[in-house]
């Protein structure tokens, strides 16, 4: 009995966060569908378990949501090739990115650091919409997204992922794990892809994928100590990427810094090492400790044709974390401590804009639960931070069982944080564009932070429908910015202004998802978005550039019956995207401009795996089997150092058909 109380402990202390709403978020991912929503947790989470990400082309993070509803992906722009995740409307910076719950993917990172964590290496992922965890710090404006990693205690002694595609990307994943002894396990992650060949799909003589390889190391242990209540992770991490994009004819060694040929190449070296501590009391399992600590040091070296972008970033991370009751279990808090600290060196076309940003704040987050029908987390954090000041961050999530397989959830919150305006904004590189800071009073770039408010209520139904499962809902979100680092694009194709809101910016989300068990074996998934997202600009009010009004997304899934351990699956996922407001071109050369708005399009999916054996399937599918593409993915093609080329006005798929092909072998 003792050793399985330790265990449950076992398993809250991996998630990191020590608390009820993350423990019942484990809890769903031990469940057999592949896409899990809990009607007990209190934020509006969903988990995406390893068995959806296999239904896709997942090959990174930032891959793994083409088959989630929650999350939209478009492309940033027409040569890198980098997906883009957006949530309430709201691009990735607003989202708290996080890896067991230490951040992850913020400042330097932002714009590639989704494609840095293979999808093999993956667990789960948890999907929090709206604001999130105060213990998780001040940044969460319109979510989060927690990933959790393969466990070293539980992970198989040897899995191998061996991938192709026809845009010629191959890649390589093998997990080795041993226990070194009853109580320590470690695993060793290796991955390795490369785009080996050029293609020019759209015949507009740039490449539509950049050519590019990358190394990716992960080393972690993990230890458990049953009888003392111990648990920890010590991980270590190593990445180099190297992509190279432009012209077809560009070559890197004879043409870089001339008008020859405009070519771009972003090399990134990022290092990572983390800890996790947690302890159980004895005799008071409702009672522990925590201990995270992080560092890591990510630097990109990059240029875009005659622009020149480099930055690293050295960044620590420390969390102290304390669980327990008030009285009883129905009445739990969590309190800490946590420290980080960023420093920054960043050159845009020789400006030096480096700075040193730190910050230590404090937490107390209270959860009631009558474990019935009600339960609620109201948290706050108090913060001082060197450019941010010193702030209050109050964050509230409730839930409600009206009736039987009903849920009704509310949230509301504040976030706070620096907009890093050219880390998070590098397609804008690509470009003839000019870069003006109109304000210079603030303390980052001489902007001010950005400060917004987010709340929304959601509710679920489970149901019988023709004696099938069934389920049915909603949400609806507003975040209103009190101020914003705006990024406006509406001015002049030929300059990009930042400056502090000067007026209103709001995102209004509304989704509505239907799911149903069409036959055994057989489910669909469906959800349709509306958006309504305006900021106030020099030149007046216009909903945000390459923001969709209208989103559809359909996925039908299909298993068959395990026959001696050999299966078929089926995936087809459709996608539909409704116009957007495309940045303000009319000034340009007829043959440069873009229309005010894009043209609406749709983008299928598919793949089909054969289960051989426990140990052993194979697995091929095709992406964009339309093959549509944008007409136009590049102004001023012809003329990539004139003032009329943009490369970063990227609306729809750029390279067309693609299609897989890959094999998964393990030893149990």
């Amino acid at each position: 009995m003792q050793k399985n109380i330790m265990l449950f402990m076992m398993i809250l202390l991996s998630v990191s966060v020590f608390s009820q709403e993350d423990l019942e978020e484990v809890k769903v991912t031990k469940k057999q569908k592949s896409l899990k929503k809990s009607y007990t947790v209190t934020a509006n989470t969903t988990v995406i378990t390893s068995k959806e990400l296999l239904k896709a082309a997942c090959c990174n993070l930032a891959e793994s949501f083409e088959t989630n509803p929650s999350i939209d992906v478009n492309f940033s722009d027409a040569l890198t090739g980098t997906k883009q995740i957006k949530m309430l409307g709201l691009t990735s910076p607003y989202l708290m990115i996080t890896e067991e719950n230490i951040p992850s993917v913020r400042g330097a990172s932002q714009a590639y650091g989704l494609s840095f964590t293979p999808g093999t290496w993956i667990e789960s992922v948890q999907i929090t919409k709206g604001a999130g965890s105060v213990i998780n710090g001040y940044e969460s404006i319109s979510g989060q997204i927690n990933t959790e990693l393969l466990k070293p205690l539980s992970d198989i002694p040897f899995f191998l992922n061996a991938y192709g595609s026809t845009d010629a990307r191959f890649e390589l994943n093998t997990h080795f794990n041993k226990k070194l002894s009853d109580k320590w396990a470690t695993s060793l992650f290796l991955h390795g892809n490369t785009r080996v060949a050029k293609n020019d799909m759209n015949d507009d003589g740039f490449l539509d994928n950049p050519l590019g390889k990358q190394i990716n190391l992960l080393n972690r242990y993990q230890y458990y100590n049953p009888e003392s209540g111990l648990v920890s992770f010590i991980n270590f991490r190593y990445m180099n990427d190297k992509k190279q994009t432009g012209e077809v004819d560009f070559d890197k060694d004879t043409d870089r810094g001339t008008t020859n040929h405009w070519g771009s190449e972003i090399n990134t070296e990022r290092f990572d090492v983390s800890t996790k501590i947690g302890y159980v009391f004895k005799d008071m399992p409702y009672q522990s400790i925590g201990f995270q600590n992080a560092f890591n040091s990510h630097k990109q070296d990059s240029y875009f044709g005659l622009n020149q972008y480099d930055i690293k970033q050295n960044s620590f991370y420390s969390n102290l974390i304390f669980n327990s009751i008030i009285s009883n279990t129905m009445n739990k808090f969590t309190a800490g401590l946590n420290f980080a600290y960023d420093q920054y060196q960043e050159f845009v076309n020789a400006i030096d804009y480096s700075r040193i940003d730190n910050s230590v704040g404090a937490f107390f987050e209270y959860t009631y639960d009558n474990t019935d029908n009600f339960s609620l987390i109201l948290g706050g954090r108090v913060d001082n931070h060197n450019r941010l000041g010193f702030f209050v961050t109050p964050r509230l999530h409730m839930r409600y069982n009206p009736w039987k397989d009903g849920v009704v959830r509310f949230s509301a919150g504040r976030g706070k944080r620096s907009a890093n305006i050219f880390a998070e904004n590098q397609q804008l590189f690509a470009s003839s564009r000019t870069f003006s800071i109109l304000d210079n009073s603030g303390k980052i770039y001489g902007l001010n932070p950005e400060i917004a408010w987010n709340y929304g209520v959601s509710f679920s139904q489970k149901f019988k429908l023709f004696n099938k499962n069934a389920e049915a809902g909603f949400d609806i979100y507003r975040t209103d910015f009190q101020n914003q680092a705006v990024v406006d694009l509406m001015q002049s194709p030929q300059e990009v202004l930042f400056y502090n809101l000067k007026g209103n910016s709001f995102a209004n989300s509304l989704q509505l998802e239907f799911n149903y068990e069409l036959i055994h074996n057989l489910n669909l998934r469906t959800a349709y978005k509306y958006y309504d997202i305006q900021t106030d600009y020099l030149r007046g009010t216009f909903q945000r550039p390459l923001q969709a009004k209208h989103r559809f997304l359909g996925n039908l899934e299909y298993e068959t019956q395990l026959n001696d351990h050999k299966q078929w699956k089926f995936d087809y996922t459709f996608s539909w995207s409704g116009k957007q407001q495309l940045p303000y071109t009319a000034s340009n050369p007829e043959a440069d401009r873009f229309s005010e708005f894009s043209p609406s399009y749709a983008v299928m999916n598919v793949q089909v795996t054969r289960v051989f054996s426990p140990v052993f399937e194979v697995y091929a599918g095709g992406e964009n089997i339309g093959n549509y593409k944008q007409q136009k993915a590049i102004l001023g093609a012809e003329d990539p150092f004139g003032a009329n080329f943009d490369a970063s006005i990227a609306y729809a798929p750029i390279f067309g058909q693609m299609y897989y092909a890959g094999l998964r072998f393990k030893i149990k």
